[in-house]
This record gives C-alpha cells, structure tokens and sequence, in this order.
C-alpha cells in the first residue's frame, strides 16, 4: 500500500454519478500519452490515472486522457496552462479558473496562479488529494 492509496479510496467513496463519466484509460493509453507529452508520469499520477482519474468528486476536474472532446482532455490543459505562462518544467494537471495545479519532477504539487507569483505546493499527489481537492467539496 502508498500512501496516495487511501486518497484514491477516498476520492473513490466520494465519486458522484455523472450523466457521461470519464473512462479509466489502459496502461497502454497511458505510455502513449507520456510518448506524445514527452515526458514520464511520475509514479503516483501514473496510478492515479490508472485508477482514479473517472471520480467525480468536489469542484475540481483534474486532466483526463481518454476523451479528446472533454475540457479536460491533458494536451488541452496544458496548451491553456502554457498559454497563461506556465513554464514548460510543469505539467499542469488541474485547471481552476485559468489558475493551474501542476506536477513538477520532484513529484510535487504546485499551485500556478495566473493573477501572481505563489509558492503553494504540496509535497505529493495525496498530500494534495487530501488538502485541497477533497477539502474543497
């Protein structure tokens, strides 16, 4: 057990019914998406979307991979977040507002505002989950 696996079982707990659910993707949708991002999901959101990323839970809508139509289609969150000035060294995976929470390679949560400069992060995706998605409900 992780410590993001209490987070997801929460999220999970918390998940409404939607008339149109995202779809969890396949570990092969997942690579593909890491090949055409460039980049490597670190282990926790990897899992996260594996697992958790169909909850529909609180207010916020973190990034999805499996539906390109939806708002929160990933490349579409980060071409936005990119458009407000977030910096390539973060890959956004919550949009709020035209304000971003964004992975950095440490693992980490950072909060970009699109108003002003902020230091908010949180140490892992759990630590986030649990602080600011499931708080904010």
């Amino acid at each position: 057990m992780t410590p993001l696996d209490p987070a997801l079982a929460e999220l999970r707990r918390r998940s409404k019914t939607v008339p149109t659910p995202p779809r969890l993707p396949t570990d092969a949708e997942v690579t593909a998406m890491e090949e055409t991002r460039g980049v490597t999901f670190p282990s926790d959101y990897r899992r996260f979307l594996l697992k958790a990323s169909d909850v529909c839970a609180g207010s916020f809508e973190p990034a999805t991979i499996t539906s390109p139509r939806s708002h929160t289609y990933l490349p579409d969150v980060v071409a936005s977040a990119r458009e407000w000035g977030v910096p390539p060294e973060l890959l956004p995976i919550c949009e709020d507002n035209s304000d971003f929470y964004c992975l950095n390679s440490a693992g980490e949560i950072c909060f970009w505002s699109h108003d002003s400069a902020t230091d908010e992060c949180w140490p892992n995706l759990a630590a986030w989950i649990e602080q600011v998605w499931l708080r904010g409900e």
